[in-house]
């Protein structure tokens, strides 16, 4: 007998299960809410079936190969919440339409590219506004902190606290919130900026950290073209391979750090936590990843596991 009527009813009994628990899962609802549309729509009254579930995933005409995998992906928790109230439930095998992520590898910026991407950021139009100073400040708060585009564009006045060098970032990605201290560079960095920014905007009321010439808040769209804008001017367009990204910048901090831990022979079992938080990672293997970012770390990595292969090899020789 089924627990529920229609799929639904499924799906709206999941949601606010999960999101009692503090779970957003707004794209994840969203595609839920589908699935359930295209099971009633097609008169399935039961329990959710692998079929069903595989059926839904291969009918979208737009999505590729991972798009269908991330579909199949969302109903598997989703089934497992109905399993234990409905023992016919079958749950869809794991990667049964092959793997659902892809690591785009990323583009690790050396300091002379970070140092023309600051400048040719600093010669955007128009020239006496506030824009390239905006851009200016906002990249090197990425490559000084790491921090995801999201977070250093949704940074408000108070969460800049410029006194001790720690910014608030509030309620990100996972719903976390963390405390990400500064170098002290970095502080007169953003100092210097926010002079500049008042003084351009004396009768400004917006809360928004970084902002656009006519005084309202500095958005991924404002931030994606002028990067785009910056990296033509540099050239970059047109050089072989993958073009370098805005997210690349995270990338780059974390590999650097890491690199320069694995020259200073620090503990990376230890070390790489912490970098973890530091980053606002859910989970430490995520910061684990960043350790194939470049070559450089590889070797190290690669030596430092042949290293300890010879000395299990010695401890077992009779």
């Amino acid at each position: 007998m089924s627990y529920w009527s229609t799929m639904q009813e499924r799906v709206a009994a999941y949601l606010t299960a999960r999101r009692r628990l503090g779970y957003a899962l707004r794209i994840e609802g969203e595609q839920l809410q589908r699935f359930a549309q295209f099971a009633d729509a097609r008169g399935h009254g039961g329990a959710i079936t692998t079929s069903l579930a595989l059926e839904w995933a291969g009918a979208s005409t737009r999505s590729g190969p991972i798009g269908r995998a991330r579909r199949l992906e969302v109903i598997r928790p989703f089934a497992k919440f109905c399993a234990p109230f409905e023992a016919e439930t079958q749950i869809p095998p794991a990667h049964a339409l092959g793997s659902a992520h892809r690591r785009v590898p990323p583009h690790i910026y050396n300091e002379e590219e970070i140092g023309q991407l600051l400048a040719a950021a600093g010669e955007l139009v128009p020239p006496q506004g506030l824009r390239p100073s905006s851009m200016q400040c906002l990249l090197g708060l990425l490559a000084a902190t790491g921090l995801r585009v999201s977070e250093a564009l949704h940074l408000q006045r108070a969460d800049v606290d410029l006194e001790r060098g720690v910014l608030c970032v509030r309620q990100t990605k996972f719903r976390k919130s963390r405390y990400v201290p500064l170098h002290p560079t970095t502080s007169a960095a953003l100092s210097a900026y926010a002079q500049l920014r008042d003084r351009r905007l004396p009768l400004s009321r917006e809360p928004a950290f970084f902002l656009r010439d006519d005084g309202r808040p500095l958005g991924d769209a404002q931030a994606r073209y002028a990067f785009q804008c910056i990296r033509t001017r540099l050239g970059w367009d047109r050089q072989p391979g993958r073009r370098p990204r805005l997210y690349d910048l995270r990338h780059t901090f974390a590999c650097h750090r890491l690199l320069a831990w694995y020259q200073e022979g620090i503990d990376l079992a230890q070390a790489v936590p912490l970098l973890s938080t530091y980053l606002g990672h859910a989970k430490v293997t995520d910061t684990y990843w960043y350790l194939t970012g470049i070559p450089a770390l590889m070797a190290i990595a690669g030596e430092r596991f042949e290293r300890l292969a010879q000395c299990d090899d010695a401890q077992v020789t009779p």
